[in-house]
């Protein structure tokens, strides 16, 4: 699971990153138990430990923005994930 530790804690870098492929963000949570869904455009519906969160994936770029990153930082802290789940 080497891949998934680098993209959490490049998710959880100081200052804050935008160089994160959502690719690997999205392998990240299903590795970690989460349930994807397809929303409208490009809207990513997902729950993980009972906490539930929208996401747009970026585009026409692969990488995410550092609103983003924050974002997904705050859902892994409120769904309860730490580095020893990785």
């Amino acid at each position: 699971m080497g891949a998934h530790k680098r993209t959490y804690e490049a998710i959880f870098r100081d200052p804050v990153v935008s160089n994160i492929s959502w690719n690997d963000i999205e392998a990240l949570l299903l590795a970690l138990g989460a349930e994807l869904r397809e929303g409208r455009g490009s809207r990513v519906r997902i729950v993980l430990n009972g906490v539930r969160a929208v996401f747009h994936r970026p585009h026409p770029e692969k990488e995410t923005d550092r609103g983003a990153v924050r974002s997904m930082r705050r859902f892994l802290q409120e769904a309860g994930v730490s580095h020893d789940d990785i």
